[in-house]
């Protein structure tokens, strides 16, 4: 998170971690990192949303998660091609419907307690299928699960693509990405703390396939249950919103830099007259996801799987030359400690990808996938980009002049 600060208040830019690597460790990497994100992202909207129909089958059972996730991707990506205020309001609105839904989930759970919270540290277990018992949980299998975890709490830094839409963002947004790590682990840790300590079986919790109705089943009875779901599949549609979003100013951003070819840039790098917002490279991130939805899930969380792993090491290597060749010189937000906090995350990246590359069934192959999709994107560098001068990532500002 101070990586992501530091760099995003010097690069306050639609392109995101894009244009933070590519301004600080040059064009090869920059591109790279671009196609590495564009995939990732377009691949978790498809993830995500496939989500919604578990969500809704408490009240129509038999619904095809692919399907309902194309839905759900087309009228998220419906807002998106709005203007950024009112997509403000209305995830706003549907932010305070997943607060009150995680409080009454929190709440439920610290009013059951059943183990004591020690239990979560000193003697952490998984389920094993085989036996459908608890078993002690190895340090390498918690290490190997992380790439997946840094999943869940992904997407406090995407501030920084909201950058060109934010007063003053070279003297904010370090801060708001930071507040936003906060929101974001509060929010999900907390809930999830006392779901572990107030199910009523633990064996029971971890054997359900859905885990959050079958708590809310024991703990709340069905109305609740049925409450609750929708308002998580509103959540799950607010992210999708805000994914789409973030992917489609990631888009734009490449268009503007002139990364393509002519037609294919200026159509991804238009502005819509009415609602300023960038339409087409929303309809097509809103394609590339709904198409997705009919990959195979385990082939979908392979491929972006270990991606987040690469993009942080990146990113911490991108802070250090930043401070060594003066290009994030400009920004106004300079992380404690340095280089202490980004020595240590690039440390521990290092190793959840050592443990990830011991894992032959997950984790291995998803570092694979994420080396296929650099290596491609490395080509595509060297015989379209490499040579042309006309390749240069802009900003708004720098355009304007």
């Amino acid at each position: 998170a101070f990586v992501y600060a530091e760099l995003s208040s010097a690069y306050p830019m639609a392109g995101g971690e894009y244009t933070m690597i590519g301004r600080t460790l040059g064009r090869f990497w920059g591109f790279v990192t671009l196609v590495l994100v564009f995939v990732s992202i377009v691949l978790i909207v498809a993830v995500i949303a496939l989500g919604v129909g578990t969500y809704l089958g408490v009240i129509i059972p038999n619904l095809s998660p692919q399907w309902v996730g194309v839905v759900t991707i087309i009228l998220a990506g419906a807002v998106a091609a709005m203007r950024i205020k009112l997509n403000a309001f209305v995830t706003g609105i549907f932010l305070g419907i997943e607060m009150l839904a995680l409080l009454i989930l929190t709440g439920l759970g610290f009013a059951h307690v059943e183990r004591p919270l020690s239990s979560l540290f000193t003697a952490p277990q998984l389920l094993d299928a085989t036996t459908n018992t608890l078993v002690p949980a190895s340090a390498a299998i918690i290490l190997a699960s992380t790439a997946v975890s840094l999943f869940a709490y992904n997407g406090y830094g995407a501030a920084a693509y909201f950058g060109e839409e934010t007063h003053d963002a070279k003297r904010n947004i370090g801060k708001v990405v930071l507040w936003a790590l906060v929101i974001t682990v509060a929010a999900e840790l907390i809930p999830l703390t006392a779901v572990l300590l107030g199910a009523p079986d633990l064996v029971g919790l971890l054997a359900a396939p859905q885990k959050i109705e079958y708590f809310l089943e024991a703990r709340g009875g069905h109305w609740l249950t049925v409450a609750i779901s929708l308002a998580i599949a509103v959540a799950i549609f607010n992210a999708v919103i805000a994914i789409i979003l973030q992917a489609a100013r990631l888009l734009f951003s490449s268009g503007r830099d002139k990364t393509w070819f002519g037609p294919i840039n200026n159509a991804v790098a238009s502005v819509h007259g009415t609602y300023a917002s960038p339409w087409i490279a929303t309809i097509v991130v809103v394609v590339l996801a709904a198409l997705a939805c009919f990959i195979d899930l385990n082939l979908l969380l392979v491929v972006s799987g270990t991606s987040l792993v690469v993009i942080y090491a990146l990113l911490c290597v991108a802070v250090f030359a930043g401070r060594r060749n003066g290009t994030t010189s400009g920004g106004h937000y300079r992380m404690p400690l340095f280089p202490v906090p980004a020595i240590l995350a690039f440390v521990a990246l290092i190793y959840v990808a050592y443990q990830n590359w011991l894992d032959a069934a997950f984790g291995r192959p998803s570092l694979i996938a994420t080396l296929a999709i650099m290596a491609v994107a490395a080509i595509y560098f060297l015989l379209f980009l490499a040579r042309r001068a006309d390749w240069n990532l802009h900003g708004p500002d720098e355009l304007a002049g």
